[in-house]
């Protein structure tokens, strides 16, 4: 990462001025201020069917910031899911995803509010569907790994400690037009979904969450894809 980047937060209204403890504490990552390297992403995240949107744009000196990249290849998809359920609520289906969730905290989750910033999926709309469906044994870690990438849903940086609000300056933004960008939203969704069904008929024999249990598998076996960012 480069030590001044430039970052957008899609919301609606105009945030000039990030407050830390702020925000939602059910976010993927927990509190945080939630933003992404893409202008195009921000404007999409910005929007609803009804209403336009600001992509708030940002710049961050990161020299002396901890971060925590959970799509690098020293993670596997299974830390990024354990920190989503630990922060996320999740649709519980069966015994199987109630352990589940207790299993990926035990020996997969990754203590974010150590991490100055965070670099990671953006497990929202689509993206968290796959999440619930992997949780609840309907589809395998594999497949998991691979539906993160479809349709490029989106990867989200998120300012966590105090020390690194102070470092983030604003510097403008845009206006995001619900008539274009709702519609690139929702492209971009059906898109990775259609790609998801498609995913769900091939064979193969991968890991389902029920395996993982069983075999008390850990987050250094060579079956767990790492890597996940492209």
């Amino acid at each position: 990462m480069d030590k001044h980047i430039t970052i957008f937060h899609g919301s609606e209204k105009i945030v000039e001025q990030p407050v830390f403890g702020e925000g939602k504490k059910n976010n993927d990552f927990g509190l945080g201020f939630y933003c992404t390297a893409s202008e195009e992403l921000a404007r999409e995240w910005a929007v609803s069917s009804l209403r336009d949107g600001f992509a708030n744009r940002y710049t961050l000196d990161t020299e002396y910031l901890n971060v925590l990249n959970l799509n690098s290849p020293d993670y596997t998809i299974l830390n990024w899911i354990a920190v989503l359920v630990q922060h996320r609520l999740f649709s519980i289906k069966t015994p199987v995803a109630r352990r589940a969730r207790s299993y990926l905290i035990d020996n997969f989750s990754v203590n974010v509010n150590a991490f100055d910033l965070i670099t990671g999926y953006r497990a929202d709309d689509s993206y968290f569907d796959y999440a619930e469906t992997f949780i609840n044994n309907g589809i395998s870690v594999d497949q998991l790994a691979r539906a993160m990438r479809l349709g490029k849903l989106g990867e989200q940086i998120v300012i966590k400690s105090k020390f690194a609000f102070s470092n983030l300056r604003y510097e403008g933004f845009t206006v995001a037009e619900k008539d274009q960008y709702y519609v690139l939203r929702k492209a971009r969704d059906d898109e990775a979904n259609q790609h998801y069904l498609e995913m769900l008929e091939e064979e193969g024999d991968s890991l389902y969450i029920q395996d993982i249990l069983r075999g008390g598998i850990k987050n250094d076996d060579p079956r767990i894809p790492r890597n996940i960012s492209e």
